[in-house]
């Protein structure tokens, strides 16, 4: 009996020892710091493909201020801390939403820090092999932006250095090209080869279901759609008459595009941007942003919706400060001049309402 009673303290006092063991190596291997990573809660999640959005890939910091509590900012390592090339930008004005007569035509706009405008090469006609050479960081785009140098020993200036938009996934050491001027005659593995990201190709010689971004309009034109922070486009289907193929937009939209237009391989860079928190109003006054004013706290010559007493805007429709109906009234004109078969290149439109709640696409 007393062998029994002595087992089960033993017993007992094994497993008080073990649980408190491992609540001390907890304890040691957990630490407290300023900046901390999101990291995966399971080992057994699924990875997420190239099109899907990463949640773990952001940065938070201690609360040590109100400032930061919310802050939350894509985890972007690889970008160069330098300063850009001085040839490939240009200098901005600030006009602070103002037009040239002094009125303002965009509300809530100035202030915000000094910046310079990266001269971005959206036609890409040079042929030839280009290094990367480092990813950095644009303050006019939501995009990256990457330097590339041309191998041809006889480029200089704007021809050897140029900044493109960079694509999801594109590292220093990565060499790109651009066959806007002309394909190789190749076939097989060595015509695959020509379709990797970063190389700019006639629409004509891209895959269906290829990944595209920087589609342009023109066969001779620079690159108009799909250039912001994570966006891509799909080609769908090439026209047996060869003049026009099918491009799947961000949108749902599907459109025609002349086979003779160019668009690079690849998905835009920083897909992470739309998942930022700027965490401060102080923050957004550095970008630019002044503070947006509600319509019911201005004067009545300022807003429909302002003036009187209190917090009124006086039994009236809601409307915009221009006197267009807002939360719900229809304001597209059907007919020639309107959505409806206003734009002859344009196969399916983009889903909208009804269709666009049920996970149209």
């Amino acid at each position: 009996m007393w062998g029994i009673h002595a087992l089960r303290t033993f017993s007992s006092l094994a497993v008080q020892s073990s649980s408190r063991a491992s609540t001390n190596a907890l304890r040691t291997t957990v630490t407290r710091t300023y900046a901390t990573h999101f990291a995966p809660t399971s080992k057994d999640e699924p990875k997420a493909t190239s099109l899907d959005v990463d949640n773990n890939v952001f940065k938070t910091y201690k609360p040590v201020s109100p400032g930061i509590r919310h802050l939350r900012r894509p985890i972007n390592d690889h970008i160069y801390q330098g300063k850009p090339v001085r040839l490939l930008t240009a200098c901005l004005r600030k006009h602070g939403g103002r037009n040239a007569h002094g009125r303002i035509t965009v509300r809530f706009r100035g202030g915000g820090h000094k910046r310079r405008v990266r001269l971005i090469d959206f036609v890409r006609t040079e042929p030839g092999e280009y290094d990367v050479i480092r990813i950095e960081y644009d303050p006019g785009r939501s995009a990256h932006i990457a330097l590339i140098k041309a191998r041809d020993s006889n480029a200089e200036g704007k021809t050897k250095w140029k900044y493109i938009l960079a694509t999801e996934g594109m590292r220093p050491g990565d060499v790109v090209q651009s066959y806007r001027m002309g394909m190789p005659e190749v076939t097989g593995i060595q015509g695959a080869r020509t379709v990797r990201p970063g190389n700019v190709l006639p629409v004509r010689f891209i895959p269906t279901g290829t990944v595209i971004h920087c589609v342009s309009l023109s066969p001779t034109g620079k690159a108009l759609l799909v250039r912001s922070a994570g966006s891509f486009a799909q080609v769908v289907h090439h026209e047996e008459s060869g003049r026009y193929s099918h491009v799947r937009l961000q949108s749902g939209e599907i459109r025609k595009v002349l086979q003779d237009c160019c668009a690079t391989i690849g998905r835009v860079s920083n897909l992470n941007w739309k998942g930022r928190k700027i965490g401060k109003a102080g923050r957004n006054r550095w970008l630019g942003w002044r503070p947006r004013v509600r319509g019911v706290a201005m004067n009545a010559k300022d807003h429909p919706h302002g003036g009187g007493r209190g917090k009124s805007k006086s039994n009236k429709h809601p409307v915009s400060v221009w006197g267009w109906a807002t939360k719900g009234k229809r304001t597209r004109k059907p007919g020639p001049k309107g959505p409806k078969n206003s734009n002859k290149m344009v196969i399916r439109e983009r889903p909208r309402g009804k269709e666009k709640r049920a996970g149209g696409s």
